[in-house]
């Protein structure tokens, strides 16, 4: 008994340590290290300035003596078409196109504050719910959009949209807000704001617009490419009727652009 203990004890005592596997991978060096590092600064960094632009652009558009320029706009400059923009100030655009294109394209635009976000959520639960998706973009949005952002729709630009339109809503007056909006939204292809449309469709300013074709102007801002004020079709001159009653009878609702 005693000689089996001590071979046992021997054997255990004899028994070498298991062997540790070595990482079959290497370490990265310093310098990878550091590179990846520079990679996402320059990653943040280039987020920040984008953020950056727009922001600052934004406090220079407020001031009333600038006339901003819309990147549709700049994209035709760049690719060699024309542009037909005149800008004027609010108080020489007709107070009925201003009134037709706020109880068309945003009915709460005095009340918000920059985005309407009882109506985003409507549209969101509309979306989830498979029925077909419609626009709950305000003025102060789709102003944000043409400034700074693209066409098209997407989850990523509506996602910038927002932040944008809250931001120029806090710095701009109501008044020049639809003024910048007015003169740099797209009435057909190459025709940019209230003054180029009024004399493009109906050969006077915009200061002299009458009700009806006021009207007509703003309800062909959702679709301006397929949309003729000048020749519309009865579907966009029933739209027209409802707008220019509704412009007629605006009140309160357009109380800040007074």
């Amino acid at each position: 008994m005693a000689t089996r203990h001590s071979t046992a004890a021997s054997g255990k005592r004899g028994a070498s340590a298991p062997r540790v596997r070595p990482d079959p991978r290497p370490r990265p060096s310093l310098r990878r290290r550091l590179r990846r590092f520079l990679s996402l600064r320059n990653l943040v960094v280039a987020v920040v300035l984008a953020g950056l632009v727009p922001v600052t652009l934004a406090i220079v558009y407020s001031l009333p003596p600038v006339q901003p320029v819309s990147t549709p706009m700049l994209a035709r400059w760049l690719t060699g078409q024309s542009v037909d923009r005149r800008w004027v100030p609010i108080e020489q655009i007709a107070p009925v196109l201003v009134h037709s294109v706020i109880m068309s394209e945003d009915g709460q635009f005095c009340s918000h504050r920059g985005v309407d976000w009882g109506e985003l959520n409507a549209v969101i639960s509309d979306a989830l719910e498979g029925e077909r998706p419609r626009g709950a973009s305000t003025i102060p949005m789709q102003t944000a959009k043409n400034l700074f952002l693209w066409s098209g729709r997407s989850f990523v630009r509506k996602a910038a949209e927002i932040p944008l339109a809250l931001f120029l809503d806090q710095i701009m007056t109501k008044k020049r807000l639809m003024e910048v909006y007015l003169n740099i939204a797209e009435w057909d292809e190459g025709v940019f704001g209230a003054e180029a449309a009024a004399q493009r469709y109906f050969g006077r300013p915009a200061a002299q617009l009458t009700p009806r074709q006021a009207a007509l102007l703003a309800v062909t801002l959702p679709n301006p490419i397929a949309r003729d004020p000048a020749r519309p079709s009865s579907g966009l001159q029933r739209l027209a009727r409802t707008i220019e009653a509704r412009a007629a009878k605006a009140g309160g609702y357009v109380g800040c652009v007074r």
